[in-house]
């Protein structure tokens, strides 16, 4: 099969002043569709040429695993921002509490490890075996796939994300691009896991929070169907 591109899901504008249309253009216009077209060429006629993105990157290595984990990772990043304002669902912010003591302190220790983070790479929010939030610093193309983890949520703290914008004040840009987390996706993310473990769930009947999310799950898998 062939990988495409993905496109955006706003207008290229729509994220300025924080992200300005020009390092729109480059970012996903040129790098991102570089990794798209290096794929291409790499897995032609190879075993991975029919596999789905995300098992080229558990079964390949070098640079076929390098830019099919690129073409993720962006798809990945670019879902996961908007120029609209968004909040966590209730859940999450419930594990966000959980796992980080509030969503100020998840805000810190986040953009704490993507400014710290040597190099190129990329920051991410997991789920972990545990069911338990994780926040990975992965050098180069790394991902949360790579552990077994489940992602939610990235942050590209690659140069070309920002330096057109910011040139080399990596944690004006982190402060800014928290501003544009889409907060829906994040949480699409985190109830796609959810409906996968509690698909055989029989739903409460008693009006606590659980029986209520557990409901709006199954509410939410009849309707997709």
């Amino acid at each position: 099969m062939e990988h495409k591109l993905m496109e955006l899901p706003f207008d290229k504008h729509a994220l300025e002043p924080i992200l300005s249309a020009e390092t729109l253009e480059y970012h996903h216009g040129k790098h991102h569709q570089g990794y798209v077209n290096n794929l291409n060429a790499l897995i032609k006629g190879t075993e991975f040429e029919e596999m789905h993105l995300e098992n080229i990157i558990l079964e390949s290595e070098g640079g076929i695993f390098n830019n099919a984990a690129q073409v993720f990772n962006h798809d990945f990043y670019f879902n996961g921002i908007s120029g609209e304002e968004t909040k966590p669902s209730r859940h999450l912010l419930e594990l966000i509490n959980r796992d980080f003591g509030s969503l100020e302190a998840f805000k810190k220790t986040f953009l704490d490890t993507a400014a710290k983070l040597f190099g190129s790479g990329w920051v991410w929010l997991s789920l972990n075996d545990g069911e338990v939030l994780e926040i990975e610093a992965h050098s180069n193309a790394g991902n949360p796939l790579l552990r077994g983890h489940t992602p939610l949520m990235t942050c590209d703290v690659w140069e070309h994300a920002y330096y057109i914008d910011y040139r080399n004040a990596r944690a004006a840009y982190l402060e800014k691009w928290w501003e544009l987390i889409n907060w829906d996706f994040v949480s699409q993310n985190l109830l796609k896991f959810d409906e996968k473990r509690t698909e055989h769930i029989t739903p409460c009947n008693d009006n606590s929070e659980l029986c209520e999310y557990i409901d709006a799950l199954d509410k939410a898998d009849h309707s997709n169907t």
